[in-house]
């Protein structure tokens, strides 16, 4: 397999503490953040939607994790006057722009999940 050269960027091979990426690489590749934006790339969806899509969230880190990914940038919420309130999340052109990233690589770990966890993915 070829090594995958870094952008220019990166080109010191260093990934400074202090990086402004290091703090949106915490948000995205969460656990809970890569599902909430998974989920929102299908379209909008609505706080009961995605708490049972991202099953095992609580209240407490969904609300957390909406927040974060809403002050990112990449979510945006639309609270409708109506009773019931109701709440529309969706992503952003942002947002939409990370999860087609995403995507494939939810796709790779779900493919090799099952190897790697019982170890059979060793040497590969």
């Amino acid at each position: 397999m070829k090594a995958v050269p870094l952008p220019l960027a990166f080109t010191d091979g260093v990934f400074p503490a202090g990086c402004p990426s290091r703090t949106v690489l915490d948000h995205i590749t969460s656990k809970w953040g890569v599902l909430i934006l998974l989920a929102l790339s299908e379209g909008d969806q609505r706080w009961s939607d995605l708490r049972r899509r991202a099953e095992g969230i609580s209240e407490k880190m969904l609300a957390q994790t909406l927040k974060t990914l809403e002050r990112d940038g990449l979510v945006s919420r639309n609270a409708q006057p109506v009773i019931p309130p109701r709440v529309d999340y969706s992503l952003t052109e942002r947002g939409y722009e990370l999860s087609a990233l995403l995507v494939p690589l939810v796709a790779w770990a779900f493919e090799n999940a099952e190897d790697i966890v019982n170890g059979a993915g060793q040497g590969k």
